[in-house]
């Protein structure tokens, strides 16, 4: 009888930050389907109850932590809970975020602002940071979520707040892939395009109407499947590859996954 083929994840420790939807909730079933013990985080427990249930309902592990990911305190105690459950730590994937507001500059207030850089820059930051002690005694990987906007894409005007945490977001793994390598750890940053998740039912767009250039295009704007957007399950899939040992040699680099979309619009 042929034995069944070993999971690539197999033993390992997972921490996912906003896995009760979208992305993240893709990415934590992905990771937990392949062996991780799964670390569920986002500023609420319900979608993440929800969550483990479906995980372990499949045989696998998981493990609730309610933080806001831009407080250090929060995070820090939401690593010790896991440390107290497993003891180990191997891949982290950066993945809450916010939208925010999208405004003309004019009208973007400071403290819009303020509240898009806390949470996607300083909570990414956060994030690697309080898990960095536990992460660097056995090495493991890192993956960071930003965007095909401030990166490669510059024409959803109004996004000037997200743009810049998103660019600032890849700034922060090449640095980091330099400097923690000396822990074997690897760090790298995805950059979805169009993806269909529920991230645009909570932008906030005031005022941006008369700032688009006059653009239209009449064959869809995302090259590989037109008007289609990209899976949530699509981007899981990358993000187990950049988790795996089938990336080992693979760090502070930035990947597309648009359908070319970025490429187009520019």
């Amino acid at each position: 009888m042929k034995s069944a083929s070993r999971k690539s994840l197999a033993g390992q420790v997972a921490l996912v930050t906003g896995a009760g939807s979208g992305i993240g909730a893709a990415a934590a079933r992905l990771l937990a389907r392949e062996g991780a013990k799964v670390g569920l985080l986002s500023r609420t427990a319900r979608e993440l109850k929800k969550m483990a249930r479906e995980i372990e309902a499949e045989g696998g592990e998981a493990l609730v932590l309610t933080a806001d990911i831009g407080d250090a305190k929060q995070m820090q105690a939401a690593v010790r809970k896991l440390q107290r459950q497993w003891q180990r730590l191997d891949v982290v994937f950066a993945n809450a975020g916010i939208n925010g507001v999208w405004a003309p500059l004019e009208t973007l207030t400071v403290e819009e602002w303020d509240e898009t850089v806390r949470v996607n820059l300083r909570g990414t930051f956060l994030t690697i940071k309080t898990a960095l002690p536990l992460l660097s005694k056995r090495g493991g990987a890192v993956v960071v979520t930003s965007s095909i906007n401030g990166t490669r894409r510059f024409g959803n005007v109004g996004a000037s707040a997200y743009a810049t945490t998103k660019a600032g977001q890849v700034a922060l793994v090449k640095m980091l892939a330099v400097e923690l390598a000396r822990h074997r750890i690897r760090v790298n940053v995805i950059c979805p395009g169009r993806i269909d998740t529920k991230i645009e039912d909570n932008t906030d767009i005031r005022g941006t109407e008369a700032l688009a250039p006059p653009v239209e295009y009449p064959e869809g704007e995302i090259p590989l499947t037109g008007q289609e957007a990209g899976t949530a399950e699509e981007v899981a899939q990358l993000v187990l590859f950049l988790a795996s040992d089938a990336s080992s040699h693979t760090t502070g680099t930035e990947v597309f996954v648009d359908g070319a979309q970025s490429l187009f619009q520019g």
